[in-house]
């Protein structure tokens, strides 16, 4: 794995729910659900709808964070970043999430190490929000909050682990994919070389199939090869 470098999402990957629509269940107007339905029609970018669904939060900081608290990760993520790190990967947790959310979240599950890139709320008042991007692109083709593309070094191969919408951009540019649900269909229909997974406790395995030839990349994976990871 040395040759290897891993961007995985955060919400929904890692954790057991999106943590950014379980926040503005518990703290936002309703009318953040029609902004979230203009997304999923790829009417909107990421960034603006996370910039008009945060305004509608109204909570405390002490509320926010005991929210976090609340937040559950897939158990087995701890022990898979000790053994890709052990393998010699670089690892870093990009998500279109909040930074402060997850380096908590992390920490609590003793994951205190990994770069995150993510986005960063700013409070205004007491209980009012806003969301910055620092890792927003004007280039980026799907107009996200964070640009994932921008993670990717030209130099490491790159494989990608998610499960939404925020991760079908840069796993179109990935030299391979562990995905769950609705990245594992977007991969699937666009022929886009991937292996389905449910838990980080299938990747070890996965990992290991992973060719080690100096170049890799999507056309490399042929229709035999696929099939190994899809009976793992």
């Amino acid at each position: 794995m040395i040759d290897w470098h891993i961007v995985c999402d955060f919400d929904g990957t890692i954790t057991r729910t999106d943590v950014i629509d379980s926040m503005l269940q518990r703290f936002a107007d309703p009318s953040w659900e029609a902004i979230e339905t203009q997304w999923l029609a790829g009417d909107i970018g990421s960034r603006e709808c996370l910039s008009r669904q945060l305004s509608l939060v109204k909570a405390t900081p002490s509320q926010l964070l005991d929210f976090f608290d609340t937040i559950e990760i897939d158990p087995d993520f701890p022990d898979f970043v000790d053994h890709v790190i052990g393998l010699g990967a670089s690892f870093e947790v990009v998500s279109d999430g909040i930074e402060q959310g997850i380096a908590r979240i992390l920490a609590r599950n003793y994951v205190s190490l990994l770069p995150i890139l993510a986005n960063r709320l700013r409070q205004l008042d007491s209980d009012s929000w806003r969301i910055d991007f620092p890792h927003a692109s004007d280039a980026c083709r799907a107009a996200s909050g964070n640009c994932k593309c921008k993670s990717t070094p030209d130099t490491r191969r790159v494989l990608v682990i998610g499960d939404g919408q925020s991760d079908m951009c840069v796993a179109g540019t990935a030299d391979f994919v562990f995905a769950k649900d609705r990245l594992a269909e977007h991969c699937e229909r666009n022929g886009i070389a991937y292996a389905r997974f449910d838990s980080f406790a299938e990747l070890p395995a996965l990992l290991a199939l992973l060719p080690s030839a100096n170049a890799a990349n999507a056309t490399s994976f042929d229709t035999e090869t696929q099939e190994h990871f899809h009976h793992v």
